[in-house]
């Protein structure tokens, strides 16, 4: 609130004192202070019920973004365990004894890419083993002229003639580690002629 904008009112031995014109003149002062003030606390109690509603949202009762429920989670206190809900203590992902299921490759290959080191970064020589120490083995559907090619690389591990480190080549650009759809870009050799089309 502005201090200015309320009267200064003199002692009450002065008040006394005044003509009516005045104390009425300062009464309406007054007035108008305070109905400027009741219109600043409609509007804050107003503010304070609004935020007060939405201190209780979360993204299950409206339509702000699950995200935004990270603060809520922590603050939730969390129930004690009964022996019904003995069940819900299992950690996520697979349990114990349960078979899991994993995609066992695409069910055909297309082509397949020998990846070996070709220079040791240890020591820089071009001499590997002839024999791999370990082969891991992705396959990839890639995007080619024909509707889809399945490339299995095979990355040989392979121990260094001169130092003995063991080391992998690199997996091509064109491929993510671990993905199984990789796009052939402009600087790979182009696709073999596709059989089925």
């Amino acid at each position: 609130m502005n201090e200015a904008a309320q009267p200064q009112l003199p002692d009450p031995e002065t008040l006394r004192q005044l003509p009516i014109e005045h104390l009425v003149s300062l009464i309406m002062q007054q007035q108008q202070v305070i109905e400027q003030q009741q219109k600043v606390i409609e509007e804050l109690t107003q503010t304070v019920n609004r935020l007060k509603v939405s201190l209780g949202l979360d993204s299950q009762m409206s339509s702000k973004p699950p995200s935004t429920d990270l603060l809520k989670k922590a603050e939730k206190a969390k129930k004690p365990s009964t022996s019904e809900g003995e069940a819900s203590k299992r950690k996520p992902g697979g349990q114990i004894g349960h078979p899991g299921k994993t995609r066992k490759g695409f069910g055909r290959v297309d082509r397949y890419e020998i990846l070996r080191p070709q220079v040791c970064p240890e020591c820089g020589s071009q001499g590997f083993g002839e024999q791999p120490v370990s082969v891991r083995v992705q396959q990839v559907a890639q995007l080619v002229e024909c509707p889809i090619e399945i490339v299995e690389y095979q990355q040989h591990s392979c121990q260094c003639a001169d130092c003995g480190q063991v080391h992998s080549a690199p997996w091509p650009e064109s491929i993510v580690p671990g993905q199984d759809l990789g796009v052939s870009g402009a600087g790979d050799a182009p696709p073999p002629v596709c059989k089925r089309c």
